[in-house]
């Protein structure tokens, strides 16, 4: 079968003659107590059949409003002003509503961020995919039954038959998003809008289902609007991109032209905003842009992004650019879009180096032979495969942590990252290991830590509004510990607690808010600003920044660095973004089914020799460069049951390198890669290095000049 994805770059310089979706001059307003909110004006959207448009922009900047809005889906306080929408020769404005009731289903269709808001919990998952068969198709039972099948099938559903029994709750994120495209695709609709399906995932799900995404598309030649703020996953699928802001289009064009030559200045912020692989904390601080999105009843005179572009100037202010043509298909709403071209391709900024920055303090963190075995019912092991009696999250796991120091601790969902740090910070009760800080054994409950040692330890977690208590002010959230840990007076409480707002970057006023009247970057800043109020010495955090836009990520991530500097706390910092981890990470440890695998620097675990399920990983991660070429290995199935560990190498179910029984039968040692990197492999160091080549990530050769 050809490759989708490089017909999708042959399509990409190709016109679209007869677009499937047609979007002219649209404006979406919202009725509200204060009056009309144009919230998406005068945008013109087309979509060619078998092309994937990506929709890019900061949380706020209207791309899911825009989507609902083609294809009439507001809530009932919002309307389509203006405009005209046509589906192929079908004009969707003149449609009734029991017209579009047609329409929905059958002719369009959406995949969600939340299969779990989109899947019914109390239907078998094969029988909503026949009901949509029946509905849209007029199917028989039958024959909608197969048709049911035959979907879970093209969307390479692991054991269809089984999972056509089940129900939404024993399923993995990855499988029902599987379920949701197979719904999606059932009509082989014309238009299929997807709204950051893989957000929520890990990198190497979300990798399985890009692939999956490109192999459909290539079958069934539909039109995608792929709405993502994740541009590394834009330059993988995508053919061209918008890139909104505020309910307008900056810029527009073909992927390889809008990432090589950026014509707006909010598409370099973007872009500017990703971490890259080949460099980390100390050689570059990440170009966060400042400010925020503008509310639609407060937009600027001018250009609406004049208030944070660091190019603006008085003429900027006074007149609002027109989205303009600049070359075949390439469309920016800059009026400085020549010097732009000049300016070349700044990412990032560099930071000074200092040699005593390579130097570490004292130990602040041994944790040693850490197991956390739960006990299960055997009516509950029966149901779910389970030999024994005990689902083994964390499996004889250790780490060690000097202060001022990184470690990023990677792998998939379930392979029992966060239980890990839960057993650290005395959140889950560890069955065995020692748990030591700055040399003091402590228990295993925080229940039974003193006060000093909770001082010391703190933890940001990865939904602020799980932490914060919605009935008290940001600033009472941030001043508890200072009263709780460190016994302060009222009024050194309140100076403390506007020092810490300053240091996170948050306004003074901030302090009286409530969370709710805060933005999801801005919540978490407080979380983190109270997390430091103790003064703590390690502090972990638990995937604090999976869930926000890449301008507020890089933001969090520049001030974790900075506090690091000012503070010197070391941080335990668990993700499944593997470009954020080798941006703030010292070593990296690499967790598989309760276990390591491998553990080094982070220059280290990125270049070869690495263990195959970390090269795994790395080949997963979606880089933001539509020019550099991965190496494709991904991993068949999921992550076995920690109730059902296989025996030998417990990754040999999944591992794209089996060298034979061995795997199956024996432990792998662990093997010494020099510079304290070590690997757990049956593979010799020196095959994996012979395997494995220069590397996954392959960079474009420069006719001329650096390829950055």
């Amino acid at each position: 079968m050809p490759d989708p994805a490089a017909d999708f770059k042959i399509k990409e310089n190709q016109d679209i003659c007869r677009p499937v979706l047609d979007a002219r001059d649209i404006t979406v307003t919202y009725r509200t107590e204060k009056g009309p909110l144009h919230t998406v004006r005068n945008v013109n959207l087309q979509i060619g059949s078998g092309e994937i448009y990506g929709l890019v922009g900061e949380s706020g900047s209207g791309k899911s409003t825009l989507a609902r809005a083609l294809v009439r889906y507001l809530p009932a306080n919002g309307i389509l002003s203006s405009g005209s929408v046509h589906l192929g020769d079908t004009d969707l404005l003149a449609l009734t509503k029991a017209e579009m009731r047609k329409v929905w289903g059958a002719r369009v269709t959406m995949v969600h961020q939340d299969p779990n808001a989109a899947i019914n919990p109390a239907i078998p998952i094969g029988e909503q995919i026949a009901e949509v068969a029946r509905i849209h198709l007029h199917m028989n039972k039958n024959d909608a039954k197969d048709k049911a099948m035959e979907m879970l099938n093209k969307v390479r559903m692991p054991d269809p038959e089984s999972v056509a029994r089940r129900y939404a709750h024993q399923l993995s994120g990855g499988m029902l998003q599987r379920v949701l495209i197979a719904i999606a695709m059932t009509t082989n609709p014309e238009l299929l809008i997807m709204d950051e399906p893989t957000t929520a995932l890990d990198v190497t799900t979300e990798a399985v289902i890009l692939d999956l995404i490109g192999e459909l598309m290539f079958e069934y030649n539909t039109a995608i609007l792929y709405i993502t703020h994740n541009l590394g996953v834009v330059a993988r699928v995508c053919n061209r991109v918008g890139v909104l802001y505020a309910g307008e289009i900056m810029e527009e064009g073909c992927i390889s032209r809008v990432f090589k030559n950026k014509l707006h200045p909010y598409t370099r912020g973007l872009l500017g905003c990703v971490p890259r692989v080949d460099a980390n904390k100390k050689d570059i601080s990440l170009k966060a842009i400042p400010g925020y999105i503008p509310r639609p009843d407060q937009l600027p005179h001018g250009c609406i992004f004049a208030p944070r572009c660091e190019l603006v100037e008085p003429a900027c202010e006074e007149k609002r650019p027109s989205l303009i043509e600049i070359e075949s298909g390439h469309l920016t709403a800059c009026r400085r879009h020549e010097e732009l071209k000049k300016i070349g391709d700044v990412v990032a900024d560099t930071r000074e180096s200092h040699e005593e920055e390579a130097e570490y303090g004292e130990l602040v963190l041994d944790a040693r032979n850490i197991k956390k075995y739960f006990p299960v019912s055997a009516g509950l092991s029966s149901i779910f495969g389970g030999k024994g009696s005990e689902v083994k999250a964390v499996d004889d796991m250790s780490v060690r942590m000097r202060r001022s120091f990184t470690m990023g601790i990677v792998g998939e969902s379930g392979c029992g990252k966060t239980t890990f740090a839960r057993c650290i910070m005395g959140l889950e009760q560890a069955t065995s290991g020692e748990i030591e800080l700055e040399g003091e054994l402590l228990p295993y409950s925080v229940a039974k830590r003193s006060w000093e040692t909770l001082r010391k330890m703190q933890m940001v977690f990865q939904n602020p509004d799980a932490s914060l208590n919605p009935q008290h002010p940001a600033g009472e959230s941030v001043g508890r510990p200072l009263i709780l840990l460190r016994d302060m007076s009222r009024k050194q409480v309140q100076e403390r607690v506007k020092e810490l707002f300053q240091a996170v970057n948050l306004p003074e006023d901030f302090i009286n808010r409530l969370p709710h009247e805060l933005s999801g970057g801005e919540k978490q800043r407080v979380a983190i600003a109270r997390a430091f109020a103790a003064d703590p010495i390690l502090m972990v955090c638990d995937e604090p920044i999976s869930s926000l836009d890449v301008s507020v990520q890089a933001s969090l991530m520049n001030l974790l660095v900075d506090l690091q500097e000012s503070q010197g706390t070391s941080y335990l910092f668990i993700s499944h973004d593997l470009a954020a981890v080798r941006h703030l990470s010292d070593w990296i440890a690499v967790v598989y089914l309760g276990r390591l695998w491998e553990i080094g620097s982070a220059e280290d675990v990125f270049v070869p020799p690495c263990h195959p399920y970390t090269e795994a990983l790395l080949s997963a991660i979606p880089i933001p460069d539509p020019d550099i070429r991965q190496d494709s290995i991904r991993l068949k199935g999921s992550v076995p049951s920690a109730m059902n560990i296989p025996s030998g190498c417990r990754f040999h179910t999944r591992c794209p390198r089996k060298i034979g029984p061995i795997c199956e039968n024996e432990e792998p040692p662990w093997q010494d890669a020099e510079n304290y990197h070590q690997i757990c492999c049956h593979i010799p160091l020196a095959e994996l290095r012979s395997l494995q080549g220069e590397g996954l990530i392959k960079k474009p050769q420069s006719a001329g000049g650096d390829s950055k």
